[in-house]
């Protein structure tokens, strides 16, 4: 996994089924029955209304037409006012509402860990 693979945030977008979808038929399948159990697609809908619709990701620094959340505010602090590729580099590491921000679930806990390792390995 190479660091432009990490999300500003610390996840892994090497992983990510979202960002894979296009490229990546079982990642595609994977997109398109969760965004159908959420409502985002009708039963007769798929990926290429993902595709029309860019509801997939080029991660924190491609194209925001193709991003996740592109009013993410990690990645508004991140990369828009800071100029980092990811929350590691950053003198202000780990903030709170980052750390707060790792608390919501495993996979947010998760790369908060990647970025602790990152700042290591920075020193």
């Amino acid at each position: 996994m190479s660091n432009s693979m990490i999300a500003a945030c610390g996840l892994d977008c090497g992983a990510c089924e979202i960002r894979l979808a296009p490229t990546d038929p079982d990642a595609a399948q994977v997109v398109v029955d969760w965004f159908k159990k959420q409502g985002w697609l009708s039963e007769d809908e798929g990926m290429t209304q993902v595709i029309e619709r860019k509801m997939y990701c080029t991660g924190c620094l491609g194209d925001r037409g193709t991003h996740w959340s592109s009013d993410c505010w990690i990645l508004a602090c991140c990369v828009d006012q800071r100029g980092h590729s990811n929350c590691s580099e950053c003198e202000l590491f780990a903030c709170d509402r980052l750390v707060d921000w790792a608390k919501q679930n495993e996979g947010y806990s998760t790369a908060l860990t990647r970025l602790r390792e990152l700042r290591a390995a920075l020193r």
